[in-house]
């Protein structure tokens, strides 16, 4: 599938590129993209929650009621769990709710990610570009000019730069990354996905294994 290269002013420049059929035209599998997108989220959990226990709830520990002849449910103290005010039961712990995804399953989502973007023609190539300093007002320009503005956007740079970043870092549904750092979940949740020259070569190199 070739593509047109723009530059940042939305013109054509007459250059083409191929993209990788191996990793923009393979038929995408829903469900590694399900489980990569599942991992993410997981991930940025914080987890802290906890709830009380009956070992770490204040209260007696006499035993209220004769263990056999009341009728009713067995318990000790004022802190069993079938008591109001009484401990939790399985309740949530403090834990890291990070799974484990083999490195295949995890290319393959990628890969099936940028083949549904590829699909849906939301793909735009750019010049390798600069700006001379921080400006968000260039940035703006530049999407106005792709006529992507409004749009949830992913920009994929070879390497970091931090004019570009800190351009788009006040601006809503931006995101700027390098392409060594492509997760399935970015690419999913943006709606074009913009990359330079450089980091096209790089997606390929990184990903076409």
């Amino acid at each position: 599938m070739e593509v047109s290269v723009l530059n940042i002013k939305g013109e054509d420049t007459g250059k083409k590129v191929e993209l990788n059929d191996a990793i923009f035209g393979i038929e995408p599998n829903d469900h590694v993209i399900y489980l990569a997108v599942k991992q993410y989220l997981a991930a940025q959990r914080q987890g802290t929650h906890k709830s009380k226990e009956r070992s770490e709830i204040t209260g007696s520990t006499r035993k209220l009621i004769r263990q056999k002849g009341g009728g009713g449910a067995r318990r000790g103290d004022i802190k069993s769990p079938v008591l109001r005010g009484g401990g939790r039961v399985f309740g949530p712990k403090p834990r890291d709710y990070w799974f484990k995804l083999n490195k295949k399953v995890k290319n393959l989502a990628r890969k099936s990610a940028l083949s549904y973007k590829a699909q849906q023609n939301a793909i735009i190539v750019v010049e390798d570009f600069n700006f001379e300093a921080p400006k968000t007002k260039d940035f703006i320009k530049m999407q106005n000019n792709l006529k992507i503005d409004g749009k949830k956007l992913l920009l994929l740079l070879p390497e970091n730069n931090k004019n570009v970043y800190l351009s788009s870092r006040n601006i809503q549904r931006v995101e700027v990354m390098t392409a060594s750092a492509l997760n399935t979940y970015k690419v999913m949740n943006a709606n074009v996905l913009v990359m330079t020259e450089n980091a096209l070569k790089l997606v390929d190199e990184t990903f076409n294994k």
